[in-house]
């Protein structure tokens, strides 16, 4: 009977639930669902489920809630965030009239927010964050939904003013979010006092005008953020009012003013930021000290957190006691303060001692000056303590010992006196110590080696003495190493190699001497070098030019020498090199045009001579070059133009010839153009004028000729000009003696005259008699001229007559010339436009191949391999091509070329580079071959990207289709008795469909030997890491070799590992996978983007089996090795879908391009 009692009430609420379901949703609201659908792109088929045949449409639908109700159910909640949606809002939406929640965030809707939505008038939440949406926000919107109480549309695209009708805010809103849109205008400042707004966060937008004092009225305002507007005007003080607000934020504006003293009195307030902006004057003692207007202390809630650095801020104000008990600071719970980059003088305000919550000070880059105070002692809980950027002096106060807890000294750039004080070292827990720029002296003290957790140390420009600190060598966290501009001595230690998490040293003027050590080549994380001015000689050990993240290397002011080092060309993170100031010789290296990221060039004062290479010109980023007082000669090369971003030309003092390239004209940055020293003839080019930003130019002592032009002085920013010592002529343009007056700037031109030289130019009579004179002079040498052009042109006919006579008697003499002739014609040599390639579909001329590649230019490169250079052609017709130009001399005797072409030409397969035509000449050491082109690149390039995006950029499915791909390539190829031997990622192409087609097969036949290629991991079988080991060892590609070799590469695409890992202890990709397999750490084995997968998943288990199947690959036996179309099998077995056709034989795909 119990048991019965108890089951009554389940029963009824299983009655009541099976009612509610059953009840009918209007057909409306379906209809209006249905709509929303329908204009929705859905690439994870999210609302596959949307079925309006269904009977309980559409309360079982994903993301839609109905109200209970026994005869009509209501759509209350429709919720579908994160799924990847796009399209725009359907206005049908306001259908659902009782539609309480709408929540749509985190996907790709566009378009506007519909007005229509102000009639669901039972909304309370509308989360629209992190879209697309633009616009503007429908005014009606806020206005009518008098029951909204949350509205966040942060993160998309909405521009205009918020509103503009005037309608205001529902006063049940509690929280309003429009960050990071493009709104501008005002801010509203209709506030009801009657409000409900708890949080208002409009940062990253355009509003402008001053903050509304209306917030003062928001009595349930706890977070106020405003940062990175164009705000201005004065913070109201009538913000003290919020009485519950915890948070003020208005960063990045341009508020100015003084800070209302009443901001310290608001009870709960925990944050302050008010950075970036232009207020003035003092800051109050209350924002410090919880001190209000009145005078009372506040013991609930309290500042916490205050920054006000980068203002116009003058001064801290004092505590009503005056801070001499520390009474009026009491009460305060604060944790941070920041007032850096302000103008704030006095001394440090030592009341600040005695607020002993305190965990962060930044007074750094003030007016502050005298003595630190002993109290900082008092600090117990200080990690961060910065003053650096003042005038504080004397020594440094022994009570900061007690400040145990500092992980942040930095007390750079005052006057503090002394040696570096012994007491420092022990704050064991120091991650960053900067004292650079003081006056300390004397040794590094030996305890500094106790700092084991440092990982910045900069003792820079002080007076530090002694040989180099051995004790900071065993700081094994040290990232950041500065100890410039101090008088040490002796040679560099190579221990300092041991250091290898290092990523900046600068040891510049330390008076360091000897040669530079090779260990430093073991600091795989360096990124900044800079050796400078020191007494280094001999030449660059050769094992820095292995530094991969290398960026900064400055070298300049010692005594180095030997030519200039070619090895710096492989450092392509590289972004300034400064060599100045050596003795470095040889020629400038054209492999220097590599380093598409370098910013700075600087070899001046060297004995460097040569020509400057054009490839120079490949240098995009460059932004400064200087190579002054060299020995350079030759011309100065057009393809300088072409450095768009140029901000500094310095070639003065050298050898150069020629005239000004006018296409300098291109260099819209450049601010400096120094050509002084040299043998630079011609005109000055009028195309100078074009440089708005010149600021110096300097055309000194050279042979220039010709008039000034008088466009020169357009150049509005010009402050600096030397034209002296040349060979100009004319009068000087006024407007440009008239900015500079300074006779030198014009002196030693011999014809030159006019202001300011001390030379009048010629009057305008003698002006006329000079011309009458000249005048006469032509006229009568041209009489003379005419003459003897019709003698010469008399003789020329005889002469041509008797020629016309003598090859008619020639031509009945040897009537088979012409036939000759035709013979070689056809073989492509002048027929109809000049010589053609012999193409499969078109036809297309060698010199319509030269344009579309621009003479094989540098900048139409796409590959380098051991088969020479392959370039982009792109033809007028449109059309664009992948041209291989084999390297001179290696190719086969030219029949054999064109039967090998015609041969491997028939070699067909969707996922191979197809041979389009070919080239065999003339000249006859020209041999082209011709592909399509691949817009995508290469794999290699895709992994190395996916890398950086932590892999998310290639799913598991992307990378199996790519890997299918290739393996049904290399079947084919193995089916036709033809075999790869490169294979690796460089040589795997993608075209617009993202499908992988193999390249660089076939092509030994072509040559008669191979060459090497590039880079120095390359073999007669392959490349180092992915080439068999048997094929190492006999010099011989085998299928079975090819099948080791994919076995890498499908390893590289699953795990993003590279095959030879030289930072880690394993010797290849192999070997690590193992380990991580047999050590059960699967997690670490895939790429970060594959690890999203869910472990229980079936994709989970494709990937592990793809791992495998590389693994069978790579078995150390070839004969235990799968054949590719085994491997193909399996791939198609690992993951089956759709998108994945799958065929007993794999190989017999049959070529798009057939």
């Amino acid at each position: 009977m119990v048991t019965a009692i108890s089951l009554f009430p389940f029963s009824l609420l299983l009655l009541l639930t099976t009612t509610t379901i059953a009840a009918v949703v209007p057909a409306v609201e379906i209809q209006a669902l249905t709509a929303f659908k329908l204009a929705l792109h859905d690439p994870l088929g999210a609302l596959d489920g949307w079925d309006p045949s269904t009977p309980l449409a559409p309360c079982d639908w994903r993301g839609v809630t109905c109200s209970p109700s026994n005869t009509s159910s209501r759509v209350t909640d429709l919720r579908l965030p994160h799924l990847q949606l796009a399209g725009g809002i359907a206005p049908q939406l306001a259908d659902l009239t009782q539609l309480r929640r709408l929540s749509l965030h985190t996907n790709s809707f566009n378009g506007s927010i519909p007005s229509s939505l102000s009639r669901c008038s039972l909304l309370r939440a509308v989360y629209l964050q992190y879209n697309s949406l633009t616009g503007e926000l429908p005014a009606s919107l806020l206005a009518n939904l008098t029951n909204l109480q949350i509205f966040t549309v942060s993160h998309n695209l909405l521009s205009g003013r918020v509103g503009g009708g005037g309608g205001g805010f529902p006063v049940s809103l509690r929280f309003l979010d429009l960050s990071s849109n493009a709104l501008s205008g005002e801010i509203p400042s209709n506030f009801s006092a009657d409000s409900e707004l708890q949080l208002v966060n409009l940062s990253f937008n355009e509003f402008s005008g001053e903050v509304p004092a209306s917030f003062g009225k928001l009595q349930w305002l706890e977070y106020l953020w405003l940062d990175s507007n164009r705000l201005e005007g004065t913070l109201p003080s009538a913000i003290a009012n919020c009485s519950s607000l915890k948070q003020l934020s208005a960063e990045d504006n341009k508020l100015r003013g003084l800070i209302p003293a009443t901001i310290g009195s608001i009870p709960r307030l925990q944050v302050l930021s008010l950075s970036r902006n232009e207020l003035s004057g003092s800051i109050p003692s209350s924002i410090f000290c919880n001190v209000g207007v009145g005078g009372g202390n506040f013991s609930a809630g309290g500042l916490r957190f205050v920054d006000l650095g980068f203002n116009a801020l003058t001064g801290i104000a004092q505590p009503p006691d005056g801070g001499g008990g520390g009474g009026g600071c009491g009460g305060s719970v604060l944790q941070v303060i920041d007032v850096h980059e302000n103008r704030i003088n006095g001394v440090f305000p030592s009341w600040l001692t005695n607020i002993t919550t305190l965990q962060v000070v930044d007074l750094s880059r003030n007016f502050f000056a005298g003595f630190l105070p002993a109290g900082i002692g008092n600090l117990l809980r200080l990690r961060e303590l910065r003053v650096a950027g003042n005038s504080f002096n004397g020594s440094l106060p022994s009570d900061i010992a007690k400040c145990t807890s500092l992980q942040v000294l930095d007390f750079g750039d005052n006057r503090f006196t002394g040696e570096i004080p012994s007491f420092l070292t022990g704050l064991l827990g120091l991650t960053t110590l900067s004292l650079e720029g003081n006056q300390f002296s004397g040794p590094v003290p030996a305890g500094v080696s106790n700092l084991v957790e440092l990982q910045t140390l900069n003792l820079s420009d002080n007076a530090l003495s002694g040989d180099f600190p051995v004790e900071i060598l065993s700081m094994g966290n040290l990232s950041a190493l500065n100890l410039g501009g101090n008088t040490f001595g002796g040679e560099l230690p190579s221990r300092i190699g041991e250091l290898k998490g290092l990523q900046v040293l600068n040891l510049s003027a330390c008076g360091f001497s000897g040669t530079i050590p090779a260990a430093i080549g073991g600091l795989l994380k360096l990124t900044t070098l800079d050796l400078s001015k020191q007494n280094f000689a001999g030449e660059l050990p050769i094992e820095l030019f292995g530094l991969p993240s290398l960026e900064v290397v400055s070298l300049e002011e010692n005594k180095l020498s030997g030519n200039v080092p070619e090895g710096f060309s492989s450092l392509v993170a590289l972004q300034h090199l400064n060599l100045t100031s050596n003795s470095f010789s040889g020629e400038i290296p054209g492999t220097y045009g590599f380093l598409r990221s370098l910013t700075a060039l600087s070899l001046s004062k060297n004995s460097i001579s040569g020509e400057i290479p054009e490839e120079l010109g490949n240098c995009t980023s460059l932004q400064v070059l200087e190579l002054r007082s060299n020995r350079l000669t030759g011309e100065i090369p057009g393809d300088i133009s072409r450095l768009s971003r140029l901000n500094v030309l310095d070639l003065g003092k050298n050898g150069l010839t020629g005239e000004i390239p006018v296409e300098i004209e291109k260099c819209s940055s450049l601010s400096s153009l120094l050509l002084d020293g040299n043998h630079i003839s011609g005109r000055i080019p009028e195309s100078l004028s074009k440089l708005s930003n010149l600021s110096a130019l300097d055309l000194s002592s050279n042979s220039l000729s010709g008039q000034i032009p008088a466009n020169i002085s357009s150049i509005p920013n010009l402050k600096h000009l030397n034209l002296s010592a040349n060979s100009l002529q004319g009068e000087i343009p006024e407007p440009l003696a008239s900015r500079f007056d300074d006779p030198s700037v014009f002196s030693m031109n011999g014809k030159l005259c006019g202001k300011p030289l001390d030379k009048q130019c010629p009057s305008e009579k003698s002006k006329k008699r000079r011309k009458l004179i000249l005048f006469i002079a032509v006229v009568t040498g041209g009489s003379l001229l005419l003459a003897m052009c019709c003698c010469g042109y008399t003789y020329s006919l005889l002469r041509w007559r008797k020629k016309l006579r003598e090859m008619a008697a020639g031509k009945k003499r040897s009537p088979a010339r012409g036939s000759s002739d035709r013979g070689r014609g056809s073989n492509g040599s002048n027929n109809g436009g000049g010589p053609k390639l012999v193409m499969f579909n078109n036809k297309i001329t060698y010199a319509e191949t030269l344009e579309a590649t621009r003479n094989f230019d540098e900048e139409n490169v796409l590959s380098r391999g051991r088969y020479g250079l392959v370039f982009k052609a792109s033809y007028q017709d449109g059309m664009v091509l992948s041209i291989r130009r084999l390297p001179d001399g290696i190719a086969v005797e030219e029949n054999t070329f064109r039967k090998e072409s015609e041969s491997l030409g028939r070699v067909k397969h969707r996922n191979l580079t197809v041979l389009r035509g070919y080239y065999a000449g003339p000249p006859p050491e020209v041999k082209l071959l011709v592909y399509d082109y691949m817009p995508n690149g290469n794999l290699a390039t895709l992994l190395q990207e996916a890398s950086h995006q932590d892999g998310h950029v290639l799913n598991w499915p992307m990378r199996h289709l790519i890997a299918l791909g290739i393996a049904r390539g290399l079947a084919f190829l193995h089916s036709v008795t033809m075999v790869h031997g490169d294979l690796k990622p460089l040589n795997v192409l993608f075209d617009a469909d993202f499908e992988a087609h193999l390249s660089e097969f076939g092509l030994g036949k072509l040559t008669v030997s191979f060459p090497a290629e590039a880079s120095s991991s390359a073999t007669a079988v392959g490349t180092v890491g992915y080439v068999a080991p048997e094929a190492l060892l006999t010099a011989e590609a085998t299928r079975e070799s090819d099948v080791y070799s994919f076995g890498i590469v499908l390893l590289e695409i699953l795990t993003g590992k590279k095959p030879v890992m030289f930072n880690q202890e394993e010797e290849d990709i192999v070997k690590w996978v193992k380990k991580q397999l047999q050590t059960g750490r699967v997690s670490e084995l895939l790429e970060p983007g594959l690890l999203e997968l869910d472990p229980e998943s079936s994709e989970w288990e494709e990937v592990l089996l793809g791992v495998k199947v590389g693994l069978l690959c790579t078995a150390p036996d070839p004969v235990d090795r799968p054949s590719m179309t085994d491997v193909v099998f399996m791939l198609e077995g690992c993951r089956v879908g759709p998108e994945i056709p799958s065929s007993a034989d794999p190989t017999s795909l049959p070529s798009p391009v057939a």
